[in-house]
């Protein structure tokens, strides 16, 4: 049994036993995927604080409605709906077109890296910034397929439930997402 099954079973006997009325099991859902949560949210909206925000909802709005929640689909893939749909609202609602401001502060919200040189460190936050700079260019649609595929690293079947999609478009979205992200990169590097 592979580790995803292996969570997904385990995520679904937590909900179960929420359910059953130990609500203290719904807390290792939230330890599980806090961060995913956050770095997703983080991704879409650009902003620290709106991105915590958005994710403490979605998991808000995840307790209120477990009882909802149909097992024949993955926790994580609904949990990640509820949070795709608010941020894509908060956007919406704030009138604003997502700017991305590749501030340090943002940056340093990413995953550290493990490398010591100097130089290399430089470039690792290069690299990063051109990153952010170019997603901040791509629409909403583009922008979401490239996070949940490269930096949620999930896979086609979970990126439908997600964005309730068939298959087969999730893999055209993330082609042309991705010949968007490289154009993008292109004028950011120049």
């Amino acid at each position: 049994m592979n580790t995803g099954n292996v969570m997904e079973t385990e995520d679904k006997e937590l909900v179960k036993e929420c359910l059953g009325g130990n609500l203290r099991k719904f807390r290792a859902l939230v330890e599980r995927y806090k961060k995913p949560m956050y770095f997703y949210a983080l991704g879409m909206v650009g902003n620290p604080e709106d991105a915590y925000d958005l994710s403490q909802e979605a998991f808000i709005r995840a307790y209120r409605s477990l009882n909802r929640f149909d097992s024949k689909f993955q926790f994580k893939s609904w949990l990640f709906a509820i949070l795709s749909n608010l941020c894509k609202n908060a956007l919406r609602s704030a009138g604003i077109r997502q700017k991305y401001i590749a501030s340090d502060k943002a940056l340093e919200s990413a995953p550290a890296s493990t490398e010591t040189n100097p130089e290399k460190i430089y470039v690792s936050k290069k690299i990063k910034e051109a990153v952010w700079d170019a997603l901040a260019t791509l629409d909403e649609e583009a922008r979401e397929i490239i996070i949940l595929k490269h930096f949620q690293d999930m896979p086609y079947k979970d990126i439908a439930e997600i964005l309730d999609i068939p298959l087969g478009s999730v893999m055209s979205r993330l082609h042309y997402a991705r010949l968007k992200l490289k154009k993008a990169l292109a004028g950011v590097m120049e």
